[in-house]
């Protein structure tokens, strides 16, 4: 027999797990603002006809971070993988 206790989330934590709509809106959001940074930054580098700057490529980083961030939020890997059946 185990003794373990597991920590309970925080009840603002349950809400914005179990919220569909919550967590469509914000990652949603993430994902738009990582596709509007992307295509800033490309429309820059377009305009410049040469080689990718630092800054473009710091910028196209950030965009994949914030768009890989929304998606995560949307999926919810962590909160599925905890489920118990």
């Amino acid at each position: 027999m185990s003794t373990e206790v597991e920590p309970t989330p925080s009840k603002s934590t349950q809400i914005f797990k179990s919220c569909w709509s919550c967590r469509i809106i914000s990652g949603g959001g993430l994902f738009l603002s990582g596709a509007y940074v992307y295509f800033a930054a490309r429309n820059v580098m377009r305009q410049q006809g040469g080689p990718a700057s630092m800054g473009m490529v710091a910028q196209f980083t950030l965009a994949a971070c914030l768009a890989a961030w929304g998606i995560v939020i949307i999926a919810d890997p962590v909160g599925k993988a905890q489920r118990k059946a």
